[in-house]
């Protein structure tokens, strides 16, 4: 068994499918598992439709019209007409948002965002295979809800690996072409989960750890993991091969090639990673595998925008003790709000956040009436994995620079956008 991930952006658009089908006929595996994102932006409309849903916006129709004719344009420009299987999928995923909508009593943005941008995982992969169908690939289409099972920490659900191995073990011993959803799994209660942004990778670490598979694949628009996001810097080189340790500290620092929490299964069980470009599928990429030095060995860069960094310090200038931190540290926890870069003197504690969940408010009412609190929005934090002080000093060059922290083999620099 092999396991295949692709990416939305592999499946943004027709030409997109049309693609993904060549990839597999050029690679033509009989017995693999396919993990398929939202189509293109689709995570992030979803997530608007939600919001339109919270602020009880005129605009909610209108966003899930626009988001239904999006996936009724991919599967009419793929060859499907209006009485196609595919199109009543559409329709009938769509009629249960409508429905949730009007009977949902719940208040818990969390639970509802869980059960309203899965839907755009099941749209994906519903196309997908009708269309692998239309051209002759017989698959079967799993429900990745009665695989993977979760605790109910809605947009961060931990998997339940006993129950979730049986499981995947019990549905997974038909072979051939089975495809599935990224991102998702359900709680004892049957509702959905989701493993948080970008967890689709973490789905194929998952089934690969499960089965044993011999390897899992990747397929992302980029050739491989390369040393620097081609967004942000004009020369970047391949990472040809690179250690389970290696990419868990560069996934950990924010790159975003790789899932933090994917490589963990993988190492476990010694399976090779392989990352791969969807535009050409014949090119070896990265291998991730065991005890790899890194090739080429050259600094490695990753970018974290909208950063906030806090300064915490007691407000009659006693020492920050062990017994504070704890407290910073539990809010931190309680508002779901993830730290990027710690430090700490005598009379103050800083940390570099990101608020994914839009919590930031909430936490600093939370900490003002017992500590005084300093802060700064909208920074970027730079990490450099085999840093020297060449390319330290150039990315330094006309910024101004808040925080500076070094080790060993990494330095991170924290400067106003």
């Amino acid at each position: 068994m092999e396991i295949f991930k692709f990416g939305g952006a592999s499946v943004k658009d027709a030409d997109g499918v049309r693609n993904f089908l060549a990839t597999l006929q050029k690679l033509a595996k009989k017995d693999v598992l396919i993990v398929i994102s939202a189509m293109g932006k689709m995570t992030n409309a979803f997530e608007q439709i939600v919001k339109g849903y919270f602020d009880k916006g005129s605009d909610l129709h209108e966003k899930l019209l626009k988001a239904k004719q999006f996936h009724l344009d991919i599967v009419q420009n793929l060859g499907f007409d209006r009485y196609s299987p595919i199109v009543k999928e559409i329709d009938a995923i769509f009629d249960e948002i409508s429905v949730f909508f009007e009977k949902n009593t719940s208040d818990d943005y969390d639970y509802v965002y869980d059960q309203i941008v899965s839907k755009a995982e099941f749209l994906s992969t519903r196309i997908c295979s009708a269309f692998l169908l239309k051209n002759g690939i017989d698959n079967r289409w799993l429900d990745v809800r009665d695989c993977i099972k979760t605790d109910s920490d809605f947009r961060r659900a931990r998997v339940d690996w006993e129950v979730t191995s049986r499981e995947i073990n019990k549905r997974m011993k038909v072979k051939g072409v089975t495809i599935t959803q990224g991102f998702i799994g359900s709680d004892n209660f049957g509702n959905t989960t989701t493993l948080g942004r970008e967890g689709s990778d973490y789905t194929a670490g998952i089934f690969a750890y499960c089965l044993n598979a011999e390897v899992v694949s990747i397929f992302k628009d980029v050739p491989g993991v390369l040393n620097a996001d081609p967004r942000e810097f004009e020369q970047t080189t391949l990472i040809e091969q690179i250690s389970y340790k290696e990419a868990i500290e560069m996934a950990f620092y924010g790159a975003s090639v790789i899932h933090p929490k994917t490589l963990q299964p993988l190492q476990r069980k010694g399976i090779p990673l392989r990352v791969r470009s969807f535009l050409n599928p014949d090119l070896q990429g990265t291998y991730v595998g065991s005890e790899l030095d890194i090739v080429p060995h050259i600094p490695c860069f990753i970018v974290k925008k909208q950063q906030i960094l806090i300064s915490v310090s007691d407000k009659e200038f006693n020492f920050v003790m062990e017994e504070d931190i704890s407290h910073i540290f539990s809010l931190l926890h309680d508002y779901k709000i993830k730290v990027n870069l710690i430090q700490n003197s005598a009379i103050s504690f800083s940390v570099c956040i990101e608020d994914n969940f839009d919590n930031f408010k909430p936490l600093l009412d939370s900490l003002m009436p017992r500590y005084k609190v300093k802060y700064n929005e909208n920074l970027i934090l730079y990490t450099i994995r085999h840093f020297n002080e060449e390319v330290v000093e150039k990315l330094e060059r006309d910024k101004e620079v808040l925080l500076k922290q070094r080790s060993r083999e990494t330095v991170q620099v924290i400067v106003k956008a």
